[in-house]
């Protein structure tokens, strides 16, 4: 499933020969935006994950840098209604948190890249109400805290596109015992990704948007 939009916003200005471009070392630093989108199991259930993230990358094998996340739609939840609300009111669980990440690339190739991500962040849980009249109510948030530790990878198609996978777990820390369960579980997703540096190259020196040149040389 393909679940997320990543863009590497261009590097540094190289040189201008178009012959060089394929073999010009990565950029000390460089500015990363990820739509991070992913699936995860909640509550016992497939549920989609919307997420953002803003990072720093050094020397192309670390990244740094933070994200939120929020659930794409909510879970009907299975707990009783609490007394007071008519019959006939659903019962949804929301979920939402921020975190701060880092991530080694401990492969990186003109095709391939393989990392480790690791997620340290923190968020509210808790249960929306929804009457047979439209109104809605909350119950009480939770506080999280969670840790994501997962591997990444993707592989490039063309220069300035690649298609990749990821995976992992998220382990939630100092909650009760019943959040503990419903929240815990695995995350995975696939991933397309767009280089805006080799896409900006590619319009520039006037290549050939489907070449296979780039991938003579080692980076």
């Amino acid at each position: 499933m393909l679940s997320a939009l990543a863009w590497v916003l261009p590097q540094a200005a190289q040189a201008n020969d178009p012959t060089d471009s394929s073999r010009v070392r990565t950029a000390h630093r460089r500015i990363v935006f990820q739509f991070d989108n992913r699936y995860s199991i909640l509550d016992g259930q497939l549920v989609g994950i919307n997420g953002l993230k803003l990072a720093v990358e050094w020397r192309g094998r670390l990244r740094a840098g933070a994200g939120g996340y929020l659930l794409s739609n909510g879970i009907p939840s299975q707990e009783v209604v609490p007394f007071g609300y008519p019959s006939g009111t659903t019962a949804e669980l929301r979920f939402r948190y921020a975190a701060a990440y880092v991530e080694y690339m401990f492969i990186r190739t003109n095709r391939w890249e393989m990392s480790a991500p690791l997620q340290l962040g923190g968020g509210r849980f808790f249960t929306s109400f929804e009457q047979p009249n439209g109104n809605k109510s909350k119950d009480a948030k939770s506080t999280v805290w969670l840790i994501e530790p997962s591997v990444s990878g993707h592989f490039r198609v063309f220069p300035w596109f690649g298609i990749g996978a990821g995976a992992g777990w998220r382990e939630t820390l100092f909650v009760q015992s019943s959040l503990d369960e419903a929240l815990d579980g695995p995350i995975f997703y696939g991933r397309v990704k767009l280089f805006l540096g080799d896409l900006y190259k590619t319009a520039r020196f006037k290549r050939k948007l489907f070449s296979q040149q780039h991938f003579r040389y080692d980076q």
